[in-house]
């Protein structure tokens, strides 16, 4: 009998949309196994890697990490946690990185569904400011937000249509508070 394929779940949304937060609430209530490419990035980063300066670069630009870096990073992840359900969160970001995952990963892994958290720009860079009091990262900064945004609406958009046309797409308003973007969130993991 062949293995049977980990079950994915890509969390898409602006930066400050709530996936991080909402993915914490998931992997407590269901068990997935939570990657965020943005932390295998910045861990890949600090690593003193031979990626780790063009990484630095790309986020520091608002700018997306080349798609065969963050597919390895996902892929060895994955293979590493010896589990079976995982919400990869800020990915695919753009065109390359989904035809990069279908061309590396499409045979390995089960797509399930995309979660989108749709979240207004002044609503996302009011809560990434906050984020940025506290979290240390290069890119809590409305500069290289400004850029991480327009990154997100001219890139990862049409990869939320595309998941839309392919009837994968889950779209949950990221504005009310937490708990209650959570009972939402419950209704499409019950279903699972």
């Amino acid at each position: 009998m062949a293995a049977v394929k980990p079950l994915v779940v890509f969390v898409l949304g602006g930066p400050g949309a709530g996936k991080g937060t909402q993915c914490a609430k998931i992997v407590e209530e269901y068990g997935f196994v939570h990657l965020s490419a943005g932390d295998l990035l910045r861990a890949e980063r600090a690593s003193g890697s031979p990626d780790g300066d063009l990484i630095q670069s790309c986020m520091k630009e608002g700018k997306i990490v080349p798609v065969e870096i963050t597919v390895n990073l996902i892929r060895k992840a994955i293979e590493a946690s010896g589990k079976g359900k995982f919400l990869v969160d800020g990915y695919p970001r753009n065109e390359d990185n989904y035809t990069g995952w279908e061309k590396y990963m499409g045979d390995r892994c089960n797509v399930g569904l995309v979660l989108f958290f749709d979240c207004p720009e002044e609503v996302c860079l009011e809560r990434a400011m906050k984020r940025g009091q506290t979290s240390g990262r290069v890119d809590d900064n409305i500069e290289s937000f400004r850029k991480r945004y327009h990154t997100y609406i001219n890139e990862t958009m049409p990869i939320v249509k595309i998941y839309q046309d392919k009837g994968k797409l889950r779209t949950i308003s990221g504005l009310p508070p937490p708990d209650e973007v959570f009972a939402e969130v419950k209704k499409i993991f019950d279903k699972l």
